[in-house]
């Protein structure tokens, strides 16, 4: 369907839904746009992501040593987020420009990840995604407490709440212990109703390796031996809800939507 034009392109129904996740996803890398726009071939998703960003849509740039070995990565341009009407709230990075080490990016392409994994990889049945927020301050106000994500699901019976962390090990233990207490802090409060209409909400804590993940369950678990499940980056990519979530005590795997939080 053509929606609008640009020089030389046609803007496609598949090109804005691209755009409008951007808003949220911030910067994507060739896979999360495959998957996001459904692309079936690479060389279909390098083309378009190249006429979008030559017709000044998005913006390119490349994380590793050296360009020809980099991977590419996207953000909005000013001129795309007005097209989708959306924030431009992607990474400011110079165009074309090789970075190396930048952690927020790094950071924000696992988050992607996941936001990938529970929405466009296919749900149980009779589950509906019904949303997905991102946060630019704390989730309330008295709390120091900013997620990398939050999302819900619709099942037969009830809403699932969960909000997401994903950790690349940059970040202290005491820092997890914090967190850990906001959380409890937001439930016993009341807080977390008032804000988000819902009752209960699960933590889903994603790290990068399942030895960080067992590092990080020590240190939450005389917090609060609720609220909090955790998994690793290999098992949710192979598949988001299945059996390979821990809870704070025992060590039998649960499944994503069998267990109550």
């Amino acid at each position: 369907m053509t929606t609008n034009e640009r020089p030389g392109l046609v803007i496609q129904e598949r090109d804005l839904h691209l755009l409008r996740e951007l808003g949220t996803m911030r910067v994507i890398d060739r896979e999360q746009a495959k998957r996001v726009a459904g692309f079936g071939s690479t060389t279909r998703a390098n083309m378009r992501l190249l006429r979008l960003t030559e017709a000044g849509l998005l913006r390119r740039f490349f994380l590793g040593t050296t360009k020809g070995g980099a991977k590419a990565l996207y953000t909005l341009s000013k001129l795309g987020a007005g097209l989708a009407q959306v924030p431009q709230r992607g990474p400011r990075r110079p165009s074309n420009r090789a970075l190396v080490g930048d952690f927020f990016v790094q950071h924000q392409l696992a988050v992607n990840d996941v936001y990938c994994a529970l929405r466009y990889r296919g749900l149980p049945p009779g589950i509906r995604f019904k949303s997905w927020r991102v946060f630019q301050k704390s989730v309330v106000p008295s709390l120091p407490l900013i997620p990398d994500g939050y999302a819900e699901f619709e099942t037969p019976t009830r809403i699932v709440a969960a909000f997401v962390e994903v950790d690349l090990g940059h970040e202290r233990l005491k820092v997890w212990k914090e967190k850990a207490k906001a959380y409890f802090a937001l439930t016993v409060s009341g807080a977390f109703e008032r804000e988000f209409h819902q009752r209960r909400f699960r933590v889903l804590v994603i790290a990068h390796s399942t030895g960080r993940m067992q590092s990080i369950r020590t240190a939450v678990a005389p917090v609060t031996e609720k609220l909090f499940w955790y998994s690793s980056l290999p098992s949710i990519h192979e598949r988001f809800f299945g059996a390979h979530w821990l809870r704070s005590q025992g060590d039998e795997p649960r499944s994503f939507f069998r267990e109550t939080p």
